[in-house]
């Protein structure tokens, strides 16, 4: 029996409420257990000691782009999983803007066997939700679901029309799988660099209004409601779209409550919302670029007290790697997006945890049962017999990110430089370690 003992750590697994210093037990690839040696464990056990960390079910993003098939010079399923690995997340769900999108049931195998091959972490594909991400013609949806599809988007561009979207949801509940929404009406955004406001116009660059996003979330509410369906807002960037979120989840619950028939609606945010502005764009530093944009203080605000209250239940990264040439453009030909995997864990923890935002059960479940649930996946807790994907965590560390060594193929992180707290010193996919800090 291929055995691996956590000793002494701190274990906590949100998906239980669990909580407390304790060994952790794997073996043959599944969380046997916690406490004492289980009974019928035999032969060698590996041992890690954990002494002073903490003990996680390994740590899910639900919004990654891996650029390939087609954009390869950004990034690869080897790179990015690497990526990942090395920022302790041990399962990614990757968004299909590649070329040719993913929205065959051949491509989504295609992505699955390649990661495979790489041999990092679990990859669980997101099918388009329309052919080619046009937004004219659905998907052949069940056909993506047989192939391993997770959940469905057309991430990069909303679903523009409302028949199309309310058709999706409709066939996405036949499956149980959620519609990931990115919120944008583009006849508000075109040409837009920036959030629209005052930064905006003293700099002299097109706006980009956060009614735009707001206006998209509603509609997609309400059609979560008439349908029934799963609805799941990817990369909330304003205050009004929290608060959209936040009564929308409330009627959800009330309907439930009263044995009415209900439906799910939830929202994730990205380190990068809840900790820059759109005064960073005053550099013109296109690493500051992204969509949705960053935007005003209040936005800001508004987005750790989602986090806080559970409107947002879900953090995610929108790794979006770009190759230096790209970036490198004038800000207005650059392209949208950043680096997010390896800086993970530590922006949260330095921004959420160590100014008292949210405590490690709170943020570690936005981390791992939480993006599970919206995803349906077996993954995100230690509950014995399940998967045996585990994030180790030194909360204390304080290092400097430097994106030199970093894994991904690409290098647009605004965050360069910069002294964090809390690093994820291993990362076990599976039963195997796949990275190690632990000396």
């Amino acid at each position: 029996m291929n055995a691996l003992l956590l000793r002494n750590g701190r274990v906590i697994d949100p998906s239980r409420d669990f909580d407390q210093v304790t060994d952790l037990w794997l073996a043959d690839g599944k969380v046997v257990g916690t406490g004492p040696r289980p009974a019928g464990l035999s032969g060698d056990v590996q041992t890690l000691d954990c002494t002073g960390r903490i003990v996680s079910p390994g740590l899910i993003d639900m919004h990654v782009h891996l650029r390939e098939p087609g954009r390869e010079e950004d990034e690869t399923i080897a790179t990015g999983t690497a990526a990942a690995v090395a920022g302790g997340v041990t399962s990614v769900a990757c968004m299909p803007n590649t070329e040719p999108a993913l929205d065959t049931r051949m491509s989504v195998e295609f992505v699955i066997h390649q990661a495979q091959r790489a041999g990092f972490c679990n990859v669980f594909p997101i099918g388009a939700v329309t052919k080619e991400r046009a937004g004219k013609e659905l998907a052949e949806l069940g056909g993506l679901v047989e192939g391993g599809a997770v959940a469905f988007t057309d991430d990069g561009a909303p679903v523009y029309s409302a028949e199309i979207m309310r058709r999706a949801l409709e066939y996405c509940k036949m499956f149980d799988k959620a519609v990931l929404v990115h919120a944008e009406i583009l006849e508000l955004t075109q040409g837009g660099v920036m959030n629209e406001g005052l930064v905006s116009v003293q700099l002299g660059l097109r706006g980009m209004p956060g009614v735009a996003e707001d206006i998209m979330i509603y509609r997609d509410i309400v059609l979560a409601e008439l349908t029934g369906g799963k609805v799941h807002i990817l990369h909330v960037s304003t205050a009004g779209g929290v608060d959209l979120i936040r009564q929308g989840r409330k009627k959800a619950e009330q309907l439930k409550a009263a044995g009415k028939p209900s439906f799910w609606i939830s929202g994730e945010a990205c380190p990068h919302h809840f900790i820059l502005t759109d005064e960073s764009l005053r550099t013109f530093d296109s690493n500051y670029k992204m969509s949705p944009p960053l935007r005003t203080e209040a936005d800001r605000q508004a987005i750790l007290e989602g986090l806080k209250d559970d409107s947002l239940t879900v953090l995610a990264t929108d790794h979006a790697p770009h190759a230096p040439e790209k970036k490198e453009r004038e800000l207005d030909q650059a392209p949208n997006g950043i680096l997010g995997l390896e800086t993970f864990l530590p922006l949260c923890v330095t921004h959420l945890i160590e100014p008292g935002h949210l405590s490690w059960p709170q943020m570690l479940a936005k981390m791992t049962c939480n993006p599970a649930a919206v995803l349906g996946i077996d993954r995100g807790t230690l509950q014995p017999g399940r998967p045996a994907d585990v994030t180790v965590i030194d909360p204390k560390v304080r290092w400097t990110f430097d994106k030199r060594e970093s894994k991904s193929k690409s290098l647009n992180t605004p965050f360069h430089g910069t002294e964090l707290t809390g690093r994820a010193v291993a990362t076990i996919v599976g039963g195997a370690v796949k990275m190690s800090r632990l000396g």
